[in-house]
């Protein structure tokens, strides 16, 4: 089925906000405001709508990387407005979900070029489903207007703002299609749902994340940064390296701890019931509750350990 707003609003209650209309839209919350920060010369974060968006401003125009959600576009637009007078060029999608995505059809109509990685059009073509919140979700397929126009396989590099832009790849990680971005000059990198600074993370398992991914992104994220680096996570607020190294150590924990479990032969169930994650994430934002974290993670570790036997 398709879900109206109000199910939406209470599934994603940290981590999403709202969808493209159902057939019968419902009303919309109160809208958001957008919060601007500055980063680094020439570089923003924006946030406020969906994900956090990072922007590029200056003499080629602007780049965002994400564009929030569509309700919220004229918010955007008007808070870039007010940082550059210059047409937004280029959006870059860190991966497909919409609270990172769905503005790209108002802004391709007003002249943008969206790019994201080869995997996560193929996943806009499609109904979004994402079991690890409600089974019954369904999300539609993005429209035409929407999808990326330019798609990158394992890298990507774009000279702008007399910056060199890169975009990474990093697989089954948070899912199948994320993009890594630096900002090589401004020494800033913008890791969509590759990183959630003190937070339970969320890994869309059923869209092709790992744990093993995950750890391995934060390794990447990691090792691209130095101890000035600014770092603009999917969700929350700006960080430093030594939160990226907390944030990896947080993930060998949960995994080690699922595998000791697995290895010792209890059961999904029996896992659930011992609750092996809690101390882990005490006091921390949850963008995924504990225990889908524990379900799905145990079920990703098991088939993983039985695929490579």
């Amino acid at each position: 089925m398709r879900v109206g707003l109000p199910t939406l609003v209470l599934a994603f209650t940290c981590l999403l906000s709202c969808t493209r209309p159902s057939p019968a839209p419902s009303p919309a919350p109160a809208p958001a405001q957008i919060q601007t920060t500055r980063v680094a010369d020439g570089v923003f974060v924006l946030r406020g709508s969906g994900g956090n968006i990072g922007v590029s401003a200056g003499d080629d125009g602007v780049l965002l990387v994400d564009d929030g959600l569509p309700q919220l576009v004229d918010k955007v637009t008007a808070a870039v407005a007010a940082l550059s007078p210059r047409p937004i060029r280029i959006v870059l999608n860190t991966n497909w979900h919409f609270d990172h995505a769905d503005g790209n059809e108002r802004l391709a109509a007003s002249g943008a070029v969206v790019i994201a990685h080869a995997n996560s059009r193929a996943h806009m073509l499609l109904e979004q489903r994402l079991p690890e919140f409600d089974s019954a979700l369904v999300i539609p397929p993005y429209r035409t207007r929407a999808l990326a126009v330019v798609t990158s396989g394992d890298s990507l590099i774009i000279h702008f703002n007399g910056d060199e832009i890169r975009a990474f790849h990093v697989p089954d990680a948070h899912s199948d299609g994320d993009l890594l971005i630096q900002f090589r000059n401004a020494n800033v990198l913008h890791t969509g749902d590759l990183f959630f600074p003190n937070a339970i993370p969320f890994i869309h398992f059923s869209g092709g994340g790992t744990i093993e991914g995950a750890i391995r992104g934060a390794e990447r994220i990691f090792e691209l940064a130095d101890s000035s680096t600014r770092v603009i996570p999917g969700h929350g607020p700006v960080s430093r390296r030594d939160d990226v190294r907390a944030y990896r150590d947080l993930l060998v924990a949960v995994r080690d701890r699922l595998i000791h479990l697995i290895e010792a032969g209890k059961t999904v169930d029996e896992v659930l019931a011992a609750n092996p994650l809690a101390d882990l994430y005490t006091g921390r934002r949850s963008y995924f509750a504990i225990e889908n974290l524990t379900r799905y993670g145990y079920l990703d570790l098991k088939r993983s350990r039985e695929a490579h036997r």
